[in-house]
């Protein structure tokens, strides 16, 4: 999404620090937030300053990242993350491929999370090329949940 003449995520992490549109301030405020410890992250997930199920995946990864990073209990940082959005598969999801990659390095595990969030890019992408061949001009759609742009990585 570009705001301004610049392009945002919804969220991404940069060196060990998570970046992401809080979107409880939405519509009327652009803010982004930046959360420097998997804690912080974790109650931006259960904020929900993050939102739709692709963004709390990699919200979630990014949390597990920083928890490694931080050489935190591998195993109380997993739990303690799974416990922000207890039904949210996207989450545990996330969570449990960076835990496992974690046991290789925590480069390994941040690359994951990287990686993760950036397969939710593309997946976005496809759904958008797919439904435009379905979907009429004019048509109108009523979602639920938290469908769109924000839901996703991008």
């Amino acid at each position: 999404m570009k705001v301004g003449d610049r392009h945002y995520r919804t969220i991404w992490m940069e060196g060990a620090v998570v970046y992401m549109i809080d979107q409880n301030l939405l519509p009327f405020e652009f803010k982004v937030q930046s959360f420097k410890k998997r804690e912080a992250t974790c109650d931006a997930i259960r904020r929900m300053t993050v939102r739709g199920a692709g963004a709390i995946g990699a919200a979630a990864g990014f949390a597990m990242a920083q928890g490694l990073i931080a050489n935190e209990d591998p195993d109380v940082a997993r739990e303690r993350i799974r416990a922000t959005r207890p039904t949210a598969r996207d989450l545990f999801y996330a969570v449990d491929r960076v835990y496992e990659a974690g046991k290789i390095s925590v480069q390994a595990a941040i690359d994951e999370a990287q990686n993760l969030a950036n397969a939710n890019v593309e997946a976005a992408k496809k759904i958008g090329v797919y439904g435009d061949a379905l979907i009429k001009d004019g048509a109108r759609i009523l979602t639920h949940c938290n469908a769109g742009w924000l839901g996703f990585v991008d």
